[in-house]
């Protein structure tokens, strides 16, 4: 096998499934119903892209108030 195998991206679920009605993401891991739901059906990058996007999502949703 000449390709060199991508690791394989982990879900960003943390059984914490609860969603926020004000902003529309789950608490535990920040995605949205249908970032849930396509998790599975994504591309590596996809996935990838997603989890960058989640870290800047989580930073600016969290409140220490």
């Amino acid at each position: 096998m000449s390709e060199i195998a991508q690791e394989e991206v982990q879900s960003p679920c943390i059984g914490v499934c609860s969603m926020d009605e004000a902003s529309g993401y789950c608490q535990g891991c920040y995605r949205t119903i249908e970032e849930i739901k396509g998790w599975w059906n994504m591309s590596h990058p996809e996935q990838t892209q997603l989890v960058a996007a989640l870290e800047q999502r989580q930073a600016q949703t969290v409140s220490f108030d």
